[in-house]
């Protein structure tokens, strides 16, 4: 891949691989089951980390808060009154094991599959990015667990462009915000954020995937719960009386629209997913998440399931249907439309390093929704990874540098 001048000079300049390598070995793992805040106390490992790397680099107020969140300032040396915040999440997913990270480096790649533990295979016909990453230098586990590059990519391009800053004090740069949070990967990444602390107009979060990937739209998100209640009686003795809840809850889920599963829609395709079903003949939990681009077809999406639950009640008196539905996060989109000014600062930043940004919606949702509707509007930025959430996640350190210069030149476009 073409790299820009700037891209270059910071690849020499600034140890990439050091800080991502020592990033991704401290265990961050969230942890869903916990009912503390963060859910596992050895995120805070990184945040201290993190905390006396800043300290170091001379910014502000640096901190790391009873809940995990890291925050610290830089002040501006541009005369700007904007004050701009970058952000980036500590933990790393619970879809397959992530402590004892064993990063792999696999200097001027090839092109040919990457062949790791437990017969864990990367290959380019999964993943075609490789393809224009030959030359460039790899990172990825040793294939027992994930990377951590999702968001510790996005962890390291942040350093990286504050040490950058350090480096050549005549770059220009406005009041820069950093927050690193807890516990995104399992939903609570901004539960108890100071934005007072965080003190910014708008914001970006760096944790994206490919290069030059930026999004500004995510699905509307709601959960739904359906629970079914039977009737439970000796199996001997069941002929009319017994109400199986768990026969009930197997034909909701096969009466839902084939066409509307994850696995079988993409772009902006809504979808409604069974993600848990847990009970006994008596009492069945059936969870469920409703995703969509538009408000009107998560609407759409309660009344196929209210139908398919009142088809349900009808065919047995005895049988009893709860459902309940809790709104998960929102489309930023319906904030930024009114904000674009933050997203033409990345589109112009894009220029200057002789290339253009690809806005893509994210299927799934990211802090800097949930931040857009708090009042600090957040587009989502690349921070390099592919294949997160898996043994098979992988880096260029090139394109880590790459977010870096784009962070550096972001600001340079807030004035």
């Amino acid at each position: 891949m073409k790299r820009h001048e700037l891209v270059k000079k910071m690849l020499d300049g600034v140890d990439f691989l050091e800080m991502f390598t020592r990033y991704v070995k401290i265990d961050t793992q969230a942890d869903p089951e916990s009912k503390t805040f963060p859910s596992s106390e050895k995120e805070k490992d990184l945040g201290r980390q993190l905390v006396k790397e800043l300290t170091e680099l001379g910014l502000a107020d640096v901190e790391m808060d009873e809940y995990g969140y890291v925050y610290a300032h830089l002040a501006a040396n541009n005369g700007s009154d904007k004050k701009v915040a970058f952000l980036a999440h500590m933990d790393v997913a619970t879809d397959c094991a992530g402590n004892g990270v064993k990063p792999q480096i696999h200097e001027n790649y090839d092109g040919s599959a990457i062949v790791l533990k437990d017969n864990i295979v990367i290959d380019p016909k999964d993943s075609p990015q490789l393809l224009e990453c030959k030359g460039d230098t790899i990172i990825t586990s040793d294939g027992t667990t994930l990377l951590g590059a999702d968001d510790k990519a996005g962890i390291t391009a942040i350093m990286a462009m504050l040490k950058w800053f350090k480096a050549h004090p005549e770059l220009k740069h406005p009041y820069i915000s950093i927050c690193f949070t807890p516990d995104e990967e399992i939903g609570k990444g901004v539960d108890f954020i100071n934005l007072e602390k965080v003190n910014a107009d708008f914001a970006y979060t760096i944790d994206g995937g490919f290069p030059n990937e930026i999004n500004y739209e995510n699905f509307d998100a709601f959960s739904a719960t359906v629970t079914f209640t039977g009737v439970s009686i000796h199996p001997g003795y069941a002929k009319d009386r017994m109400v199986n809840a768990m026969r009930y809850a197997g034909a909701f889920c096969d009466r839902l629209p084939k066409n509307m599963a994850p696995e079988t829609t993409e772009n902006r395709e809504p979808f409604i997913h069974p993600l848990d079903i847990r009970g006994n003949a008596e009492n069945v939990t059936v969870s469920m998440i409703l995703r969509s681009f538009d408000i009107k077809d998560i609407e759409m999406e309660k009344d196929i399931i209210n139908t398919l639950v009142d088809e349900l009640r009808s065919e047995n008196d005895k049988l009893k249907i709860e459902v309940k539905f809790e709104e998960s996060y929102r489309n930023m989109h319906s904030v930024l439309k009114d904000a674009y000014y933050i997203v033409n600062y990345i589109e112009e930043a894009f220029k200057e390093l002789n290339t253009e940004a690809e806005i893509h919606p994210i299927r799934g949702g990211t802090d800097g929704a949930r931040l857009s509707f708090m009042g600090l509007p957040c587009p989502n930025i690349f921070a390099g990874g592919v294949n997160f959430h898996s043994q098979r996640e992988w880096v260029a350190l090139e394109n880590i540098a790459f977010a870096a210069a784009l962070l550096i030149k972001i600001n340079e476009q807030i004035k």
